[in-house]
């Protein structure tokens, strides 16, 4: 009897990866001799560039150092490390061999040319949504780009992801595909950019929390997630920037990296920043917009936040007063005072070095310290050979005991807000390599 119950579910499985391998299965689509670039149109050259911006395609399919889009920048997820494809023009290692519409359905349905599923770390999920036209123009760009021949590494990924046809139920479950519609009761500049930040710039892929399959919790869209292990804050009524947002401070941002009243671009959103400052400034503030109104209007418990924080801000933080008998807030005023406040207290101007006020810093309103403990441990540095905002990092000047105890005090007298439980295990972390 035990044994035809192993039979049996044996049976089942091999059914079941029949059933699953058979859903998974894509033909292939033949290659085709690549195009000189003298066959695309000039015009649609410019948009694909621009659509390559702002969907920052750069900073997945270029490795540090390495040839623009020829891939093997290690993409790191709590299922292993994924490798960005080399997407030159090159016939063997590239997708030189591809055409348009190989390349359509690779946006579309997560499919390579030769057949394989794609795994999700691409965001197809949100590509799908990109129109023909741009998904022309798209091609257009790519197709133009210098060949370059180049193998990225291998995928390392956790048992059994290796087999892609998983990849199919995955699609089954989280895969909606196509173009929405614009909604007729928003104005072109909304819809624009509702547009770009549902598909091209697939803003949600790390501003969402996803579950433990990987995908982003749709019942939770824009209430802030993970990238690279960063905390992406969240873009919706839940924003916990202590100023709120302005459509116009927004796009300024997201084009510079820096407006008034809000923190320089850090971490992962610096190379957002670097490709949407060469998008069309028309689309930026489209972006702004829409992103804007997921915000909403501020609710009284902001402003109040925002009240209370200019309050703070209007004086040098080292006047804030620290709770007596907290030793651990007492060395973090110290080290404020000696190392952070003759930059961060002088009041930032816009064409000055000087650093924002601590009141009015985000990463102090975070739900977890991660940003902060990375900006103190390890500054911000503008990507290598290009021009960017920068601040010193204190990794080796201060130790794990006086990072905690700054951030404890930022948080508590700066910010005002509830201790950070977890403090001593994010400092500890943050030497830790990401997942």
């Amino acid at each position: 009897m035990k044994h035809r119950s192993i039979k049996g579910l044996l049976a089942l499985l091999l059914v079941a990866l029949a059933a699953l391998a058979a859903l998974a299965w894509r033909p292939s689509i033949a290659q085709s001799a690549p195009a000189p670039r003298s066959a695309f149109e000039p015009g649609l050259l410019r948009q694909g560039e621009q659509l390559a911006a702002i969907g920052n395609c750069a900073s997945c399919h270029t490795a540090p150092e390495g040839p623009p889009f020829a891939g093997g920048t290690a993409l790191k997820t709590p299922f292993g490390t994924i490798y960005g494809s080399n997407i030159t023009p090159d016939p063997e290692t590239g997708i030189g061999g591809w055409s348009e519409d190989a390349f359509r359905r690779a946006l579309r349905e997560g499919v390579s040319r030769d057949g394989h599923l794609l795994y999700p770390a691409f965001p197809y999920d949100h590509f799908t949504r990109l129109q023909d036209q741009d998904i022309a123009a798209l091609y257009t760009f790519v197709m133009t780009r210098d060949p370059v021949r180049f193998v990225p590494p291998a995928n390392k990924l956790v048992f059994p992801l290796q087999f892609r046809p998983l990849i199919a139920g995955w699609n089954l479950l989280y895969l909606d595909k196509g173009p929405r519609p614009p909604q007729a009761s928003q104005s072109a500049d909304w819809n624009r950019g509702a547009y770009l930040v549902d598909a091209l710039a697939h803003c949600a892929a790390c501003h969402s929390p996803r579950n433990q399959l990987g995908a982003e919790r749709r019942d939770a869209a824009f209430d802030g997630g993970e990238a690279e292990g960063w905390h992406a804050t969240a873009l919706n009524v839940h924003s916990p920037s202590p100023v709120p947002w302005s459509a116009e401070a927004l796009a300024a941002y997201l084009q510079t990296g820096l407006v008034a009243d809000h923190a320089i671009t850090a971490g992962p959103m610096q190379d957002v920043v670097h490709s949407l400052s060469h998008a069309p400034v028309e689309d930026v503030h489209a972006i702004a917009v829409y992103v804007q109104s997921l915000m909403g209007a501020p609710t009284p418990q902001q402003q109040a936040r925002e009240s209370a924080s200019r309050q703070r801000a209007s004086q040098p933080s080292v006047a804030l007063p620290t709770p007596a008998g907290d030793a651990q807030l007492a060395l973090g005023a110290g080290v404020f005072a000696s190392s952070c406040a003759s930059c961060h207290d002088l009041g930032r101007q816009l064409s000055s070095a000087s650093g924002l006020r601590m009141p009015l810093a985000i990463a102090l309103y975070l739900p977890d310290p991660r940003n902060l403990v990375h900006i103190v441990r390890d500054g911000i540095q503008p990507p290598p050979g290009q021009p960017g905002r920068w601040m010193p990092a204190f990794d080796g000047e201060l130790s794990d005991d006086q990072i905690a105890a700054l951030a404890a005090w930022l948080r508590q007298v700066a910010a005002a807000q509830p201790p950070w439980l977890d403090l001593a295990q994010a400092v500890q972390d943050s030497r830790k390599p990401s997942p």
